[in-house]
């Protein structure tokens, strides 16, 4: 497709540089804006000991560290011969796919439980991801200026007007972005918050792909009649799935169906691998010797398999390593090709039934699947997909050159081209809020003993779920979603800081309602302190709960069930203080006077990174402020 790309229109010279750190390799790309120049992407294609220089390339995501926690080695430079001996005499931590460590605490932690190798001591995940942001910052500002640099003054022509583009896998959501950007402020790339928040940019590797895709050479007809395209990144860690069409302007293009992202890269046939070696050899003397077979299995019979019927031999050893019960001979394994077609069986597997749920729930027909990321280098998963796919109709692609580049180069082109202008909903988002309540209302008499009475003192139903963005909804980036919400309290100083928790529903009902699973039961029973609601609240449970079983010194409280299918994304903090006047007092029931503040949320769902205001009516107009998004703390992996 003929790029549209236009000529730079800054006053200034820029650099914009693009870190795709994947779960096994990473790469950067990078491009020099001049003005009134057409901005091209290049790509860094030389680090420290780079076996493969001015070629296609990606470093491994790896680091040591000593004892101390200082990095000793990263990169290429971490694989090399004699740092794999210092290693052992230093006794130095290795950090393999440490990427999988920033997670969404909503991915079962059974998936990755015994697969990934823990962090060193003391060191966070975001603490790994900025020692590796700054080594490849370093080793992108060597390059460039010995590339492009003309006398010693270059890069202060560019020096506090760098932009970067961090991508992240399709499942990566606020929290996740929220920590590459403190990893990019420890890395050095920028020096503040509110600098990380101008000049970092997030994409999903879905997205980028796409970019990459389009500039890279999509067949002019993989859009033809208003179809859409099917983009599978699979990569070490995970697999994107995202669909896209064009939209009716010939260049934007509209994501149709709401992306996914599966941990089913190309390491995890390592690990099926390495279970099947275990197995096998389990009572052969070459037992411990499994961990040095299966990373001989990565890195030749993984990548070299074509087909089930032909057997694969890893090399591990030397001639005199023998046994041949165990299938070994002259430092050699000899695996049955069904074997390791086994290994490959559940990421294939995971991959076509995703195809077919994107088919399903696109709102526009899929004819193309382009196939994109490290994992596609594979013939074997290239061609078992394209054989079970084609039998659906669909047209398997791989791009013919440099698919492990597609995530840089396409972030970049993110960045330059900006070429989605919608994007379709994963969830169905909303907020836990109560409800008026209605005795003659089944669901809220279930409910019954958790109800209250406000400051206002009106009888209210907690629980409820204020639904503000349904699942699968196709949203244009400045499509705004706002529902309306109003706080009381006795207190007028409770309104300087209030916090909406913004939740987000995953299951599989079409229009949630309560966020308990159930109706209330005793699982869910919470003991709090009194008080804690009003005093009418706490009489009218001491009526229901009997003094045998709840001392009368506490009152009781239902507790949503947020640890199933319900999960808080963010938290929106607001200052209501400013509405003035409006908060009151008013007179509420018996007399009782109250602040109330009424608002709206207002959130913008279509960009790549989520972005909240407040808004509210003065004298009949509206007023608006942003709204601080916080999210939650990731637990620990």
């Amino acid at each position: 497709m003929v790029s549209t790309r236009k000529a730079y229109t800054g006053t200034r010279r820029k650099l914009v540089l693009a870190f795709d750190v994947g779960t096994t390799y990473s790469g950067v790309s990078y491009s020099i804006l001049d003005p009134g120049v057409v901005p091209e992407i290049r790509g860094v294609t030389r680090f420290p000991a780079q076996e493969n220089v001015g070629g296609d390339c990606k470093i491994p995501s790896l680091l040591y560290y000593d004892k101390n926690g200082v990095v000793q080695a990263a990169g290429a430079e971490a694989v090399r011969d004699e740092v794999l001996t210092l290693k052992e005499d230093e006794e130095w931590i290795a950090t393999p796919w440490f990427k999988l460590h920033l997670r969404p605490n909503t991915i079962p932690s059974n998936e990755m439980s015994g697969k990934i190798p823990p962090l060193p001591p003391n060191k966070t995940a975001v603490q790994v991801l900025s020692d590796f942001l700054r080594y490849l910052y370093q080793c992108s500002r060597t390059y460039i200026e010995e590339t492009h640099g003309v006398g010693t003054n270059w890069w202060s022509t560019v020096e506090g007007n760098v932009d970067f583009v961090l991508s992240h896998p399709n499942g990566w959501e606020g929290a996740q972005q929220e920590q590459m950007r403190h990893a990019a402020i420890l890395a050095g790339l920028v020096k503040t918050t509110s600098e990380a928040e101008s000049r970092i940019s997030f994409v999903t590797e879905g997205e980028a792909s796409l970019h990459f895709c389009l500039h890279s050479g999509l067949p002019s007809d993989a859009m033809k009649d208003g179809s859409g395209v099917l983009i599978v990144d699979a990569g070490g860690g995970t697999v994107d799935m995202s669909a896209y069409a064009r939209a009716d302007t010939e260049d934007w293009f509209e994501e149709i169906a709401a992306p996914q992202c599966h941990f089913q890269g190309s390491i995890f046939v390592t690990f099926n691998a390495r279970n099947f070696l275990e197995g096998r050899l389990r009572n052969s003397k070459f037992a411990e010797d499994v961990p040095h077979i299966t990373e001989c299995f990565d890195k030749t019979t993984k990548l070299r398999f074509r087909g089930k019927n032909d057997p694969q031999y890893i090399r591990f050893g030397g001639v005199r390593d023998k046994d041949l019960a165990y299938g070994i001979r002259s430092g050699q394994l000899r695996l049955e090709g069904s074997d390791v077609a086994s290994f490959f069986e559940p990421p294939i597997a995971c991959i076509l039934s995703s195809v077919k749920e994107q088919i399903l729930t696109a709102h526009k027909p899929i004819h193309s699947v382009f196939l994109v990321g490290g994992f596609a280098a594979s013939d074997y998963l290239y061609n078992q997909l394209k054989e079970d796919l084609s039998t659906l109709g669909l047209n398997v692609l791989r791009p013919d050159s440099h698919v492990n580049k597609a995530v840089a180069d396409g972030a970049l082109s993110y960045y330059l081209d900006h070429r989605v202008g919608s994007r379709v909903s994963r969830f169905t988002y909303g907020v836990n809020c109560h409800v008026p309540y209605n005795p003659h209302d089944e669901e809220h008499q279930l409910r019954s003993i958790t109800s209250w009475f406000s400051p206002s003192g009106n009888r209210r139903l907690p629980g409820f779920f204020s639904v503000i963005l349904p699942k699968n909804t196709q949203v244009s980036e400045m499509k705004e979603f706002r529902r309306s919400y109003f706080e009381e309290s006795d207190y007028l100083s409770n309104f300087s800081c209030v916090s909406v928790a913004l939740d987000c529903y995953r299951g599989k009902t079409g229009n949630p309602k309560w966020t308990d699973s159930s109706h209330p039961s005793l699982s869910h029973i919470f003991i709090l302190p009194f008080p804690f609601y009003s005093r009418q609240f706490y009489h009218r449970i001491e009526t229901v709960l009997t003094t045998d079983l709840i001392p009368p010194s506490v009152i009781v409280l239902s507790f949503p069930d947020l640890t199933g299918n319900y999960s808080t994304l963010c938290k929106v903090e607001v200052d209501l203080s400013q509405m003035g006047k409006a908060l009151g007092p008013h007179k509420g029931a018996g007399g009782h006077m109250y602040y109330k503040a009424d608002f709206d949320i207002v959130l913008l769902f279509g960009l790549t990174e989520l972005k909240a205001q407040l808004s509210w009516k003065e004298k009949g107009v509206e007023k608006r402020s942003p709204a601080r998004i916080v999210y939650e703390p990731t637990r620990a992996f």
